[in-house]
């Protein structure tokens, strides 16, 4: 079938330009080697390998006719240097219906999986839920997330911030372990939407026995920690309300109580302080061109973990195997830049698991999604399961304690 005049119009032009830039350079044989690129082109999950002239990104996507959009993804920049044997990782954008903490938004994004859009948004989706599994495509139904939230609850006589990602009110109470009673009532139905900094007021019922259970409030401790990326919190330890029995001295007058003192308190549970870890770490990480720490970044942005993500990629993959294709543990069998167990497990990612940076880092970065949500949530785990080690081998060498001392 023949094109279209237009069609065949615009081939001659490019193939004019194209001679142009030729003769243009003709002279110059090591400037013409420098603009001719073979590159790797990732079209929204396509690859396709292709042969173009440009000293950008954007040149060479030029070339390609691939129109970039404002909302688009592109990994590396298009202003930055493309090289020789590259790879040019290209998301398209597109609107998708979201539920964030019981609020419908459309949102532009170049996510194709849940995990990818959770990971989208940021530190706020460190501890989000949502209601399928992370690594269910995008469709055309709305997802619905519920985020790391702080809801006040004020209830006897204190006001609890409470961090959580539970999505309803009631979700909040149960978690705290505040349990109402069947007289006691909410300011917000107990199935409304969690939302942030939310202020839920518990009436309690009346009392008619001078003695009731309460709850004590928890604290909440903040800690700092310089091995999550800058503006990330974590909550490491959920806090929940104690409770005691109280008996009260209540006096009133003309029916009305007037005033109440604590005569005995019995705490027949303690509470637990909730601890949230809040990150330090410098985000910025700069890797060399068409390294495997190159390639773990292009395929980290493809899933929409950004440079804050991606410092942490770095730090527990530099600790695990220094990025080394051919690291192999002796003592185990773990094997390549993920230290998969076996290695052979990353066969489910390509033949050439072996000796392919990209085919073990996409294993890796599907492992990491699929256990830890991301790359922050899998080091964080590292970090403390390495405290956890190191305490245990200082008990051994300290030799066995004592029952009573356990």
């Amino acid at each position: 079938m023949l094109a279209p005049d237009g069609t065949r119009r615009r081939r001659a032009l490019r193939l004019v330009a194209q001679g142009v830039v030729v003769v243009g350079i003709v002279g110059t044989t090591g400037a013409f080697a420098t603009l001719h690129k073979s590159v790797t082109l990732d079209l929204d999950g396509e690859l396709h390998d292709v042969s173009a002239y440009g000293r950008t990104v954007a040149e060479v996507l030029d070339y390609q006719d691939v129109a970039v959009a404002p909302q688009d993804l592109v990994e590396p920049g298009l202003a930055e240097a493309a090289h020789d044997g590259g790879t040019i990782l290209v998301r398209t954008s597109r609107e998708l219906v979201v539920e964030i903490d019981g609020q419908e938004q459309t949102v532009a994004t170049t996510a194709r999986t849940v995990g990818e859009l959770l990971a989208s948004l940021g530190p706020r989706a460190e501890g989000a839920v949502t209601d399928v599994s992370r690594s269910a495509t995008l469709g055309r139904e709305p997802v619905r997330v519920s985020t790391l939230k702080t809801v006040h609850v004020a209830v006897d006589g204190a006001v609890l911030p409470i961090t959580t990602s539970e999505s309803t009110v009631r979700g909040v109470l149960q978690a705290a372990g505040i349990v109402l009673g069947e007289e006691d009532h909410t300011s917000v139905p107990l199935d409304a939407a969690a939302v942030d900094e939310m202020l839920v007021l518990v009436s309690r019922a009346a009392a008619t026995s001078a003695t009731v259970t309460e709850v004590l409030p928890f604290a909440t401790q903040e800690v700092e920690d310089p091995n999550l990326p800058e503006g990330h919190r974590v909550v490491t330890q959920t806090g929940r309300v104690g409770e005691a029995v109280t008996t009260y001295a209540v006096q009133t007058l003309g029916g009305a109580e007037v005033s109440r003192t604590v005569l005995t308190r019995t705490v027949t549970a303690e509470p637990r302080d909730e601890i949230i870890t809040i990150g330090t770490m410098d985000v910025s990480v700069s890797v060399d061109p068409g390294s495997a720490r190159a390639v773990g970044r292009s395929l980290a942005a493809q899933r929409g973990w950004g440079d804050d993500q991606f410092a942490c990629l770095d730090k527990l993959w530099t600790k695990e195997s220094n990025w080394r294709v051919d690291a192999d543990n002796p003592s185990s069998s773990a094997y390549g830049i993920p230290q998969a167990l076996p290695g052979s497990k990353m066969a489910s990612a390509g033949a050439d698991w072996r000796t392919n940076p990209a085919t073990q880092i996409t294993w890796g970065l599907g492992y990491i999604e699929g256990r830890y949500g991301t790359p922050c949530s899998a080091w964080s785990h590292s970090v403390a399961k390495a405290g956890t080690d190191r305490a245990t081998s200082r008990r051994a060498q300290r030799g066995p304690r004592s029952s009573i001392s356990r």
